[in-house]
């Protein structure tokens, strides 16, 4: 059988069928017509694996009849299903997923916080660099602690610039710069502050008030420059997959990370507003920042586990992200 032949003659009513299989709604005379093509699609499924079983053909073909079978089927699930499947699913399996990245990066981060607070804090040109002596006092001694200005107007400002830089390291991802650069930007920044604080023996002062809101915070900005690099890496290295392909299927995974790292910035906000400024005692506002810390990694790694093992990846459903062309390995 010409297999070329064929598509050309029996492509207008796939595109058809794959038409209105899509609709959301229907009338008597579509309906029926979306039942006689499924009819017709079935039979060409199986001319084509008995004739000339082209692995693409058969697999869009595949892909087509069931999309058209659960149309006619009125199967579809409620939207607050997806929802639920969306945040305990696709989210944690997503970050479960560049775990290791993650831990790679965040390591990497704390080492060089390190040793730019302690480049700062021992050495009076770093130190100098902070700004002027009156400018670095007024600092240490006034801003930096009333920075944190409890209420909901702040949690929403901190909450929506977080996120925005969140989703510009994955976003931007592909290029492989942008995230190393907000990684660095941040790491350097908190490390410099935090040795210029020690320098004034305001180091206390630094870490009561950057932990309760900053261990998750920072956690979520250094996953979201790990998620970045990873599609950086699927560009470099696609694997079996063509490259196209696994660009496509690792962004949408890993935009599913900047939505769900968009959750946890929103948590770190309200900490931030409500807990970072106000007058509980210290240890308590490091005990709940800790402990939502914990609540993230217990959400990505208990979750995120159970879904990877159940195969997947945070990307979308095959029928939503389309067909893809077979590979070996």
């Amino acid at each position: 059988m010409d297999l070329d032949a064929f598509t050309a003659v029996h492509s207008d009513e796939w595109d058809r069928l794959h038409r209105l299989a899509r609709r959301r709604r229907l009338d008597g005379a579509e309906a029926d017509e979306l039942v006689r093509l499924y009819q017709a699609v079935a039979t060409h499924l199986s001319t084509v694996r008995s004739a000339a079983p082209d692995p693409v053909l058969v697999t869009r073909l595949s892909d087509l009849l069931t999309r058209a079978r659960v149309r006619i089927g009125g199967t579809h699930e409620p939207a607050w299903s997806d929802v639920t499947r969306f945040v305990a699913v696709d989210v944690p399996a997503a970050l479960y997923r560049i775990r290791w990245w993650s831990l790679a990066v965040i390591v990497g981060c704390l080492a060089i916080g390190v040793v730019s607070g302690v480049w700062v804090a021992t050495q009076p040109e770093a130190l100098a660099a902070m700004g002027t002596p009156s400018e670095r006092e007024e600092y240490v001694q006034n801003a930096f602690a009333s920075y944190y200005d409890p209420g909901a107007s702040f949690a929403a400002m901190v909450w929506t610039n977080n996120a925005w830089i969140a989703a510009q390291c994955v976003g931007l991802g592909i290029t492989g710069v942008w995230p190393v650069w907000v990684l660095l930007q941040n790491a350097v920044s908190v490390g410099a502050t935090g040795g210029m604080m020690a320098a004034y023996d305001e180091l206390d002062v630094f870490l009561q008030l950057i932990a309760p809101h900053g261990l998750l915070e920072l956690t979520a900005v250094f996953v979201a420059g790990a998620a970045g690099l990873r599609i950086f890496w699927t560009w470099v290295d696609p694997g079996p997959r063509r490259r196209v392909v696994a660009l496509a299927q690792e962004g949408r995974a890993l935009i599913t990370v900047a939505v769900g790292l968009a959750g946890a910035l929103a948590l770190s906000g309200l900490v931030e507003g409500f807990v970072t400024g106000s007058a509980l005692p210290w240890w308590l506002k490091i005990a709940i920042g800790a402990l939502a810390l914990a609540a993230f990694w217990t959400y990505v790694l208990v979750l995120g586990r159970r879904a990877t093992q159940a195969g997947f990846t945070g990307d979308l459903d095959a029928d939503r992200a389309g067909e893809v062309v077979p590979t070996a390995g």
